[in-house]
């Protein structure tokens, strides 16, 4: 089998590696044939049905029975493992909770690198700790496939409209034939470099999220105390230097906005568990690289306290709540 890997190219992990160009221009040519997807989480599952929406056969497992027939439903076919979804199709997605659970749906005992057929795409849009992505490309490549990650923003809302943003990391070679799934599921497809930088994009978006939902809530709720009527006062800092995505576009008052998760006692949307979980990512790989972020290391301990006082399965932008709870409102 050996002979069919020539053609050496750079897998952008730091040293030169060989996978066979012939299943780049395969799959590009592939089109509509099944793609497996594995996680059908919150995100997962309605970024799942727009590849079933795309016209695209949907090869599917998740660990929660419920969550599989949920899709089988809409069409897709559902199966036990990810080992068998490795079987059957050579385009995988995987969106999964932590690096734990990327870690066992790759190389666990019924994993997807136990049965994966050579030339096999790997999309991971799991948010996890770029070290570990770069340890699925090595395994991965041992078996003659290709890893890529592909971390999302934009939530669930824009999982279900399609309008996700992807950001990409591997080789670069493959990139067009990653894009031609992740369109199906978003707006917008950015390649990044190597295998890890997706993640390291996203994580570092995502503590600007958090330090940006926190000063929000912090802005809100002191001009609330001033006397200002909250959605006047989200008005006027949409319209100045203050303005930011959480005030014009999640704002985390109660009664300001429409559609979000504050306007429904904050259920749904992305959740102070998975934030906590990101800024702790973003805690360790500060650490590694000693980049000093003490903003990052602040709005992890908020949202650390946060999921200990009953928030956990709320959405982050409950913070607003929490700061009021905390002066004994």
């Amino acid at each position: 089998m050996a002979a069919l890997f020539r053609g050496s190219r750079n897998i952008l992990l730091g040293w030169n590696k060989h996978v066979d160009l012939a299943f780049v221009s395969s799959r590009s040519m592939a089109s509509k044939t099944p793609v497996g997807f594995v996680g059908l989480g919150n995100m997962g599952s309605p970024m799942a049905k727009n590849l079933l929406k795309n016209g695209y056969p949907v090869i599917a497992t998740d660990v929660f029975p419920e969550s599989r027939k949920e899709l089988q439903e809409t069409g897709a076919q559902v199966v036990d493992s990810p080992a068998e979804v490795a079987e059957k199709a050579d385009r995988i997605i995987t969106m999964l909770p932590s690096s734990p659970n990327v870690i066992e749906v790759y190389t666990g005992p019924n994993g997807i690198l136990k049965k994966v057929k050579k030339g096999t795409l790997l999309i991971d849009s799991s948010t996890i700790d770029p070290a570990v992505s770069k340890e699925m490309a090595v395994a991965a490549e041992k078996m003659g496939a290709v890893f890529m990650d592909a971390p999302v923003s934009g939530g669930v809302g824009a999982a279900s409209l399609a309008k996700l943003t992807f950001m990409v990391g591997g080789v670069e070679e493959e990139y067009n034939a990653a894009q031609e799934l992740l369109t199906c599921m978003g707006a917008n497809v950015v390649y990044c470099g190597q295998v890890g930088t997706g993640q390291a994009a996203k994580i570092c978006n995502n503590m600007l999220l958090a330090i940006g939902m926190i000063g929000t809530a912090e802005t809100m709720n002191l001009g609330i105390r001033l006397g200002l009527d909250p959605k006047l006062l989200a008005k006027i800092l949409n319209m100045s230097s203050g303005r930011c995505w959480s005030s014009d576009t999640y704002n985390p008052v109660p009664g300001v906005m429409e559609g979000v998760p504050s306007a429904n006692s904050y259920q749904g949307g992305f959740g102070t568990t998975l934030m906590a979980k990101d800024l702790g990512l973003a805690q360790n790989t500060a650490t590694n690289t000693k980049t000093p972020i003490p903003l990052g290391s602040l709005a992890h301990q908020i949202f650390r306290v946060m999921c200990s006082r009953g928030y956990a399965n709320k959405d982050f932008s409950s913070v607003f709540q929490f700061l009021r709870e905390e002066e004994g409102q």
